[in-house]
């Protein structure tokens, strides 16, 4: 695995956020790690495909995705991810990954991606598991959002 496949992620994910949550994400450190379910988080699954295959999740507890979900509805407060909510963190997730895809589409990469899944750890069972490289964004006054590539 490269690192340089986690960076159009980071700066497509950086740039989607300052414009839905009007937060300017800061970056923790790459790690590689195991992939684990985890009580009361929430995952954004993008399947890619092309000259680079794998699949980008993006993983945040539930009290962060309910206030990532108050921002992007204008500050409405949100106490539990319904069904309009889910939609709401599958668009952040499949903005995120379509800006990046772009970006790497500039690069020489072509990539294709599927449209996103939400997955609590309870209906997660099937999330691909494995080795990916990991970045937390920490987001002042919400929390972190950490993103993992899994590549194939």
């Amino acid at each position: 695995m490269k690192a340089e496949y986690i960076n159009p992620f980071l700066e497509s994910a950086r740039n989607v956020i300052e414009q839905m949550v009007q937060i300017r994400p800061s970056t923790g450190q790459l790690a590689i790690k195991d992939i684990q379910l985890i009580d009361h988080y929430v995952w954004i699954e993008i399947g890619m495909s092309g000259q680079m295959s794998g699949n980008i999740v993006f993983g945040l507890s539930e009290s962060v995705a309910l206030k990532m979900i108050s921002a992007m509805m204008g500050g409405f407060v949100i106490t539990e991810i319904d069904e309009m909510g889910k939609s709401a963190i599958s668009e952040l997730g499949n903005m995120i990954s379509g800006n990046a895809s772009t970006l790497l589409y500039n690069q020489g990469v072509q990539v294709d991606i599927t449209p996103p899944r939400v997955l609590h750890a309870d209906i997660a069972r099937d999330l691909k598991t494995g080795k990916a490289l990991a970045v937390p964004l920490i987001m002042d006054g919400i929390g972190e959002m950490e993103i993992q590539v899994l590549i194939a």
